[in-house]
Parts: structure tokens; sequence; C-alpha cells
């Protein structure tokens, strides 16, 4: 038990928190909302667009993504705030206004923004949950979509729209959509994680079921 203890609390020391529960949303369908395949009729060869999510802390949705088909690129970082080139600790304080978030690079000729928004909503979070994730309070774990441009702005809104009206969340969406100022990448030890660390007591409670979930939900979607 002391031993346990220690590992606890390490996790703590250098990242998220250490007992949330899972964020993926078992009971949650929303694969009809984002067909699969995407649509690429209209898409130049080469081409890349980047997306930026927060749902509370960055490792998982950071792995999520990692696992889909498509995403060529997942830094996690920070976003949302006024503060220029912010620090993990100072993030963590609440008083930035940054959340933390992850940027998705991805071609569009193989997953839609609307198919990454649907794996957003119902795999890498709750976002129900206001200001958190679990036990992982304050504003910088808040659910929110930073959007590059128009078309993303009115996706996620008109994706939320539709999650309300088809009432699959038995309380109401508080995820933010704003537009993307700057993204800051997190510091080095942030980046990968879960790779880097598949035994950590936080990533074994939180993170690999949300892996487990996506394997299990976007089948079509899902890489090792």
């Amino acid at each position: 038990m002391i031993k346990l203890s220690i590992i606890l609390a390490a996790a703590v020391a250098i990242g998220c928190g250490v007992a949330a529960s899972s964020a993926s949303n078992v009971d949650v369908d929303l694969t009809g909302l984002a067909p699969t395949p995407a649509k690429t009729s209209d898409v130049k060869p080469g081409t890349t667009d980047t997306a930026v999510f927060a749902g509370g802390c960055f490792w998982g949705v950071d792995a999520v993504f990692k696992h889909v088909k498509g995403v060529t690129d997942v830094k996690s970082g920070y976003a949302g705030g006024k503060a220029s080139g912010p620090s993990y600790e100072q993030v963590s304080t609440g008083e930035t206004g940054h959340a933390e978030s992850v940027k998705v690079t991805y071609d569009p000729a193989q997953i839609s923004y609307t198919q990454l928004l649907t794996i957003f909503f119902s795999v890498a979070h709750d976002p129900t949950e206001k200001n958190r994730q679990g036990p992982d309070v304050g504003t910088q774990y808040r659910s929110a979509i930073f959007y590059v441009n128009d078309e993303q702005k009115k996706a996620a809104t008109d994706f939320i729209a539709a999650i309300e009206n088809a009432k699959v969340f038995k309380k109401p969406v508080v995820t933010e959509v704003s537009q993307l100022n700057q993204f800051y990448e997190a510091e080095d030890y942030h980046q990968n994680y879960l790779a880097l660390h598949p035994s950590d007591p936080y990533i074994v409670y939180n993170d690999l079921p949300k892996l487990e979930a996506l394997k299990k939900k976007f089948p079509d979607l899902y890489r090792q």
C-alpha cells in the first residue's frame, strides 16, 4: 500500500489528477451523426487540416486521436487563454484562461471534421461536465472546441444542436465553441504520454478505456 501511495502521489505531481472516472460515454452512440467513410470528392490530395479540442486532461484526448485513421499528428498544449507561452504550472492554477488542449492535424480525404467531432463527444471526454472531468476541476479542464475557420464553427455548433435535439445525454452539453487565437505546445514530458507511460495509474484507470471505446464504437476509423 505504501508503494502504491508513492506511485499515485508521483502521478499527481507530474500531471493530471489520479482518480478520474473514465470519460468514455459507453452508452452514447453518435455514429449516425457522422456517416463513415468521410466524403472526399472535393478534397485535394495532400491536403491537411487542423482541429483543436479540449476535454479535460490532454493525455487521454491526445491518445484517442493518435489512434484515429487519417490523423497525421497530435500535439498536447494550451489554448483559449490570454497568457503568452504559458507553462503547465501556470495553466494548472486556472488563472491563465487556457484549457489543456490537443491540436489534431488530419487528412480530410480520409476523415472529416464531423467525424472528429463524433469521436470527441462520444469517446474522448464527457461534454456535460462543466469546468472539470472527473475530479480534475478547474477551467483548464473545460470542454471546448477552438475553431480555425467559419466552416468548423458552423460544424461544431450544428453538431451540438443535433446532440441536444436528440437528447443524447441526460444533462446539457456545456462545450464551449470559441475561435482559436493561439495554440501553445505543452512541455515535452506531456507529449505522447499514454504511449510512454501505459502503466501509469491515471492512464490505466482513465485513458486506456477510452481507446477500447474508440476501437469498439469506430472500428473502421481505429488504428493500432
